[in-house]
């Protein structure tokens, strides 16, 4: 189905004005049958300048946005720990969700939008841009085909760097309660889903969490972790946001006929026992990313984003699951919750078998 041949306009609304709701509206303004219908913010003057930059309707009151006819799917890009409340309002009035990474900081509010959800009939998603990249595709249609052997060791690096004025920025950034944790949760949760979306459902963690910088915020700006997947294969885990100058992030594939390395969006090893005649080509969303977040959060392009809200269109178009559902934006969290719990006791802990 091409979903750019579809007669239907698809209404989107945006809950929570801030820079990455930014990214969802530029990406739905490239999609020509998605029309942005309109924004809220619990600040309305921030409302109404978001509304006048991206042409939309500015809401004071959410339930005002929610009852648009017009209004199809609404993207909610609040703080990560206040995901839950506006989600099942949205869920409530009948509106499919798609909610930026991560779904929700404990297992316990993702479990409750979910059900919602499900209950509900609508469709519900998780932003995780990564997995559009054609890059991405091309190294998981690889791993399907048994191409790599046995997976060896999959590992990601996630160095960033960020100011003191990245945290106080907004008061939410760097709590417990609102961001869910802080290096790991919020810019690694990137590589966590790549990692065992490549590799497979995580068994087990043991980790290790400092702070060297932002000695000022309650969570850690600085992870290493150590991973073992139900397939034997093992794993590694290393982000931070406390390093100068900061690098790209990157993921290493590896098994006993392959091993492949992406740095951010770009292929930069592709190597197989076996070698095929098709060699990994130019990523346009590389050229869409400066310096793909690693100083400036928003040196960030948005192609991965509308790739993944063209998921979401044709999946509430043809009543199927989008690439990224529920219980997969909530796979990270699992993982990360029990890396936070591995930090703080100093042991290996389990993760529990669905």
């Amino acid at each position: 189905m091409n979903i750019n041949n579809e007669n239907k306009i698809f209404g989107f609304g945006i809950i929570g004005t801030g820079a990455i709701a930014s990214i969802h509206a530029k990406a739905i303004q490239a999609i020509p049958n998605a029309k942005l219908v309109g924004a809220y913010n619990k600040t309305y003057s921030k409302a109404v300048s978001f509304a006048g930059e991206f042409q939309c309707g500015a809401f004071e009151n959410l339930d005002d946005l929610l009852n648009l006819p017009e209004l199809d799917v609404v993207c909610i890009c609040t703080a990560s720990g206040a995901h839950e409340e506006p989600a099942l309002k949205a869920i409530a009035a009948g509106k499919h969700c798609l909610i930026e990474k991560p779904l929700e900081v404990t297992l316990e509010k993702c479990d409750r939008i979910i059900e919602a959800a499900r209950e509900g009939q609508v469709k519900l998603g998780v932003i995780f841009p990564s997995r559009f990249y054609p890059e991405s595709k091309k190294l998981k249609s690889a791993i399907d085909a048994g191409r790599f052997g046995e997976l060896a060791i999959g590992s990601a690096y996630v160095k960033r760097s960020r100011t003191p004025e990245y945290y106080t920025s907004a008061a939410w950034r760097g709590t417990w309660e609102l961001d869910g944790g802080g290096a790991l949760m919020n810019q690694a949760i990137h590589a966590v889903d790549m990692l065992q979306w490549c590799m497979g459902p995580v068994e087990s963690v043991q980790a290790l969490a400092g702070n060297f910088r932002h000695k000022e915020i309650e969570v850690e700006d600085t992870v290493v972790a150590i991973l073992k997947f139900r397939n034997g294969a093992l794993g590694t885990l290393e982000c931070s946001t406390a390093l100068y100058p900061g690098f790209l992030k990157k993921l290493e594939i590896t098994g006993t006929d392959a091993s492949v390395v992406m740095e951010d969006s770009t292929l930069s090893v592709w190597e197989f026992r076996q070698p095929d005649e098709e060699e990994p080509g130019r990523n346009p969303a590389a050229e869409n990313a400066p310096n793909g977040g690693v100083a400036d959060p928003m040196a960030i392009g948005f192609f991965g984003h509308q790739k993944q809200i063209e998921d979401f269109i044709e999946a509430v178009a043809l009543d199927k699951k989008p690439l990224i559902d529920g219980e997969e934006g909530r796979k990270s969290v699992e993982i990360i919750r029990a890396i936070y719990e591995s930090a703080q006791t100093r042991k290996v802990v389990e993760l529990p078998r669905s």
